[in-house]
């Protein structure tokens, strides 16, 4: 924590709330309503009724309370995707005939029927929702936060994954954050900007193992990343207590973890001098969108380091368990290597920013006790990920691609400001933007079965002249699979944890799903309400982007007809009912597809597109239902 939160702490605890004031929490409650009304519609856990139709564009609906006696009254534009584009300030509270001001806890437990929350978790949600809005109402009342436009001409990474305001765009409750306190919140939240230093520790090799790419070393990764004098230091400190150094790892940890979780849950450990807390970064830091994961400012040629941290958000505790941090960096490599070993994927100047060291620290009292996962087995770990400032060329800069979804606070759009200033109408933008990160999402998948977590926070793009030009991948070794169990014939064995068995018909999800439904979906509704291209035309640009790739590879045809990307339907996949489903843990890791919840199908929006007939194959057996 720095000094001045220490100094606000101390004398000033009205500080950490000063951004909660009625207008800044009656904003916050207005948008996030119209965030869960569009989104658990989308999911069909609510039905709006449609009172007037469309009107320039907008029709008029209502939806109830379980009850029947709470009325919500807005105004909405039914898009691709069964998307849901509400006006915010049409939203209306009634109940018996009164007008009642907008509350999203209480529409939260007005609806709790419908949203099948069990009566243990309902607290939980409540307490997420609370913290979103409490971040909500901060962003918003940032005095210096950057318009879009001063976004789009921004050239420091870093500005812009600080001005981010909205989070996960599906999930309702996106910013729970809970372990947080207010004081943390200024101290470790992206969006405050805080920089923060890392504590490092010396652990015992009796529960620590270091892994790392094949070309790097722990005392080259320790050199670079604290010099030799910081190292050396740390060894004197370690003899000194009378114990050899030669058997420790030294590791970072997020000042939360040690303060909050390992001084206590491994007290034993510290006891017995397993862990020792030697000192606090000497480099300083900021956490960038992942809020583990964070971005070295005293140095930027350093890579970004991420940290176990044991805080509820968005359906997870935010560890990293130790048992995957052993074959992290072995994952990385086979795809880093398979990535650049492919003429398609280098021409398109697609790569990846490889995870290159890990140290995972196991607590053996958690483990005898509790044979199942769980997140107190993933309290201790850290992984060192490549920076991505070096891939950059002259005149190019980098932007997480989250920020194509970014509205400052007074409303205005930054995907816009970037497509005006790059001197190139929008479908020519999207048709560059499409190249760069939906052309090798359908290479990797069809030519390897290999899938990504492509969403908005996990992909940087590089752009120039305010035009992606490729996209870097991030998060790798957690998020990405191979989506055919056979595959474990032929992996490495550090590797085999990338075959998964998928039925089938779900294999084109992580298109469907996680592209379509999760980035293009909302990107759509950007484009249309700033009136830059038509719906229509938007999802064409995405159907030729399909189309041209096919065309390029009819080697793949008989993959391309087996999962066709033109088909009529497809499954709904919902986030927001996994996590209301069950908000502590929402997916069975070993096992993602079996948690998956639907609901029915969603029509493919490039389905009308199709540019050649659809090749004849057997069909797949499992049903759709």
């Amino acid at each position: 924590m720095n000094v001045t939160i220490a100094h606000q702490l101390a004398h000033n605890p009205a500080h950490f709330a000063s951004h909660l004031n009625p207008e800044a929490w009656a904003q916050a409650n207005r948008l996030l309503l119209r965030k869960a009304i569009a989104e658990y519609a989308h999911e069909l856990i609510v039905e709006p009724e449609q009172l007037r139709p469309a009107r320039a564009g907008f029709s008029l609906y209502q939806l109830f309370s379980d009850d029947g006696t709470a009325r919500y009254q807005f105004e909405a534009q039914r898009l691709a995707l069964r998307h849901w584009h509400i006006k915010p300030e049409t939203i209306r509270k009634q109940v018996n005939g009164a007008d009642r001001p907008l509350d999203a806890l209480q529409f939260i437990i007005e609806c709790r029927q419908r949203l099948g929350i069990r009566e243990d978790l309902l607290p939980i949600y409540l307490d997420e929702i609370s913290s979103t809005l409490f971040g909500s109402a901060f962003k918003r009342m940032k005095a210096d936060a950057p318009s879009s436009a001063q976004l789009a001409d921004a050239t420091d990474f870093q500005t812009i994954e600080v001005a981010m305001t909205e989070g996960h765009p599906g999930f309702v409750a996106n910013n729970g954050r809970l372990g947080f306190t207010a004081a943390d919140y200024r101290a470790y939240a992206p969006e405050a900007g805080s920089e923060i230093r890392l504590i490092w520790l010396a652990v015992h090799k009796d529960h620590a193992a270091f892994s790392s790419i094949s070309t790097l070393s722990y005392e080259q990764l320790l050199a670079e990343e604290l010099g030799h004098a910081t190292v050396d230091g740390f060894v004197r400190e370690v003899a000194a207590l009378g114990v050899d150094p030669a058997d420790y790892h030294f590791m970072p940890a997020h000042p939360w973890q040690w303060f909050n979780k390992l001084s206590i849950a491994f007290a034993g450990y510290v006891a017995q001098r397993k862990i020792i807390c030697l000192a606090y970064s000497q480099d300083h830091y900021i956490a960038q969108q992942s809020i583990r994961t964070f971005f070295n400012t005293s140095d930027r040629s350093k890579r970004y380091v991420k940290t176990s941290l044991s805080i509820l958000n968005m359906g997870f505790m935010r560890g990293l368990s130790p048992y995957y941090m052993s074959g992290t960096p072995a994952i990385n490599e086979f795809i880093k290597e398979l990535v650049t070993g492919d003429a398609f994927l280098r021409a398109n100047g697609f790569t990846i920013l490889q995870e290159v060291a890990s140290i995972g620290f196991r607590n053996h009292h958690y483990e005898a006790a509790i044979p199942v996962d769980t997140p107190y087995k993933k309290m201790f770990s850290a992984l060192w990920r490549e920076n991505p400032l070096p891939l950059l060329q002259p005149g190019e800069r980098l932007m997480t691609m989250a920020a194509l979804l970014h509205v400052d606070k007074d409303g205005h759009a930054l995907l816009p400001e970037l497509i005006r200033r790059s001197g190139l109408g929008t479908v020519a933008w999207l048709q560059r933007y499409l190249a760069a990160y939906l052309t090798p999402l359908l290479h990797c998948f069809y030519k390897y079965e290999l899938t990504f977590m492509p969403h908005g926070e996990n992909l940087i793009l590089v752009l120039d002249q305010h035009v992606p030009v490729r996209a870097i991948m991030k998060d790798i070794a957690e998020e990405c699979a191979i989506l055919d169990i056979g595959a474990k014939a032929w992996l490495p064995e550090r590797v085999q944890r990338l075959a998964v068995a998928v039925p089938d018909h779900f294999k084109l999800l992580g298109i469907f799903i996680d592209v379509f439904d999760g980035v293009l979906r909302h990107i759509n509704q950007v484009l249309v309400d700033n009136a830059c291209c038509s719906e229509e035309d938007f999802w064409r640009a995405v159907a030729d982007c399909v189309s041209d790739y096919q065309d390029a590879h009819p080697e793949l045809e008989e993959k391309f007809a087996h999962h066709d990307m033109f088909v009529p339907e497809f499954l709904h996949s919902c986030l927001n009912r996994l996590q209301l489903g069950n908000n502590v843990q929402m997916v069975n890791l070993s096992d993602p597809a079996s948690s998956l919840k639907m609901a029915g199908n969603l029509v493919n929006p490039i389905a009308g597109f199709r540019r050649r007939a659809a090749a004849r194959i057997e069909p797949i057996e499992e049903s759709l239902a």
